[in-house]
């Protein structure tokens, strides 16, 4: 057993968010989100992770993924994350038991850096002075005059990087499609990176010959332009398409990520942490994209990534996502705000920085 300090208990709540308008993408549509939150204590210190998925999270923290980490070494994180993994093979990792095994991992290695009084970037390995972010929202519910304030309202805060919604209902209303499109690249001008997500709507074809289409408004990011699981359509479309090629949000494990690459599938390789397996295995991801050349980008959760991107060398950028933006500062005491189109960490914050405010969840709680 640890000499050092011990985690001494684990502890999960689940939060839904109703949206403040109704959203949709190419294939799927909410009014509310629910994010998950771990709290692990030891040490005289507290961290703190979270989630965007199912209240079954929660459950899975307290019965499966709590009681293998108590009594743990609490800056022996990857020990820690190991043992996790280990109790997950008959649950199965992919889908909730992941995301509740990212969450407690985030938490983890808040703590440790609480407890050794640094910020976590710090003790991760600071690579990056900031962390580019982009805009990202643009829902297809939207109508053009809320498009156009959302996009507006990154460009005067100095985000020179914005992605919208498109494919909707599923790639079936592609004139519409190519309309918002128009209209983006008119409200942001030509000197803003314009990105889109068709959220795995169209069929490769189809998303080849949108590609040409795109082009005449100098789209540079064709986010999931087909099924990320489809990763021949992928490398299809990518081999015939100006824009950058990108998937990845939906990888649970490494040999994902293995795969993806593999297969030339992707120019840039996308990442959740509160997905993949937490902070332990977006450095392992990281490595795995850099071996065959890749960049990656975080994927949404702005806050749970910032400390862990600023320790990858093969950084492009982090997705600032409108919903969990204002989730996450609703939520959290301490969300550092965009600067000329970067994040930044507060430089001498223990942690990720980011504290619960238990006054803003009662009416939330679900779980």
């Amino acid at each position: 057993m640890s000499e050092g300090p011990l985690v001494e208990s684990v502890e999960a709540s689940a939060y839904t968010i109703p949206t403040d308008l109704p959203e949709a993408d190419g294939t799927f549509a909410w009014n509310h989100t629910t994010i998950v939150v771990v709290q692990v204590r030891g040490g005289g210190q507290v961290g703190t992770g979270w989630t965007y998925g199912s209240p079954a999270c929660a459950a899975v923290v307290r019965q499966d993924l709590g009681p293998v980490v108590i009594r743990r070494d609490a800056l022996a994180v990857p020990a820690a994350w190991s043992a996790m993994v280990r109790q997950l093979r008959n649950i199965g990792r992919p889908g909730v038991a992941g995301m509740a095994l990212s969450a407690v991992d985030v938490a983890l290695w808040d703590l440790a850096a609480r407890i050794l009084g640094l910020p976590l970037h710090r003790l991760l390995g600071t690579q990056q002075d900031a962390v580019p972010i982009y805009g990202s929202g643009g829902f297809t519910t939207y109508t053009d005059r809320q498009l156009a304030e959302q996009l507006t309202g990154w460009v005067d805060r100095g985000i020179p990087r914005v992605k919208i919604k498109i494919a909707e209902s599923s790639g079936t209303r592609v004139t519409r499609d190519l309309s918002r499109v128009a209209r983006a690249r008119s409200v942001v001008g030509a000197a803003v990176e314009l990105f889109v997500d068709a959220n795995g709507g169209y069929t490769p074809g189809q998303a080849v010959r949108i590609a040409e289409r795109l082009s005449e408004h100098d789209v540079v990011w064709f986010e999931e332009p087909v099924s990320s699981d489809d990763l021949g359509g992928l490398r299809h479309v990518r081999s015939r398409c100006r824009a950058d090629v990108t998937a990845g949000e939906y990888g649970f494990d490494l040999a994902y990520f293995q795969r993806m690459c593999a297969a030339r599938a992707v120019d840039c390789l996308q990442v959740d942490v509160t997905r993949c397996g937490g902070i332990t295995e977006l450095l392992r991801v990281a490595s795995v994209a850099e071996a065959h050349g890749l960049q990656i980008s975080g994927h949404c959760a702005p806050h749970a990534h910032l400390a862990a991107l600023m320790a990858i060398p093969n950084l492009r950028h982090l997705e600032w996502f409108h919903d969990h933006v204002r989730i996450e500062r609703q939520l959290f005491a301490g969300c550092p705000q965009p600067l000329d189109g970067v994040l930044r960490p507060e430089p001498d914050r223990p942690g990720h920085g980011l504290t619960l405010r238990a006054s803003a969840l009662p009416q939330h709680r679900v779980a």
